[in-house]
């Protein structure tokens, strides 16, 4: 995996803990699931496995483990993902998702907040990313995590057709 040793971080979600951690080949079965579920356009398996491979990528996963079910990290549910893209004091959130019966849990929320410590970490100072116009609940996620808007791709998203917004978030240096 790129990017060297990552800790674990956890936090509660309802009655389970969810915790984000690096991604591993493991991970592609689900990943691929919750992506082809979220995506009209999604990325193939071998995207992910060469995003596993890139240390300027980071790709970080949210498990979800219940309380007292026993299970070590790598083999709980996967509920989301996130990977980012890095590009000296630049990055890209090149790809977010999470499982359908899993959103509305603040999961995403902790998947960026996450991605974007580590990316300051990394001497990051801003981030960008798509996201089609009409995905408010995106939008706002994004939004709530002070990105703002500062940019239009016409045409970006093929299936279906829609404009992108480009948006930025600044970064304060680690």
């Amino acid at each position: 995996m790129g990017g060297g040793a990552w800790t674990s971080a956890s936090a509660s979600v309802s009655n389970a803990t969810l915790v984000i951690r690096p991604a591993e080949e493991h991970d592609i079965p689900e990943v691929l699931r919750i992506e082809r579920a979220s995506f009209a356009d999604p990325w193939s398996a071998d995207s992910f496995l060469t995003s596993l491979e890139l240390d300027r990528m980071r790709f970080l996963v949210a498990e979800e483990r219940r309380e007292g079910d026993g299970r070590q990290t790598g083999d709980g549910m996967l509920l989301g993902y996130v990977i980012a893209l890095m590009l000296a004091e630049e990055a890209e959130v090149a790809d977010i998702a999470v499982s359908s019966d899993a959103r509305r849990r603040g999961v995403g929320g902790l998947l960026l907040d996450r991605v974007t410590d580590e990316l300051t970490q990394r001497g990051v100072r801003s981030v960008y990313l798509e996201v089609r116009e009409s995905n408010s609940a995106a939008r706002a996620l994004y939004e709530s995590r002070a990105f703002r808007q500062v940019g239009r791709r016409r045409g970006y998203y093929r299936s279906p057709p829609e404009d992108a917004l480009l948006l930025k978030r600044d970064l304060d240096p680690a």
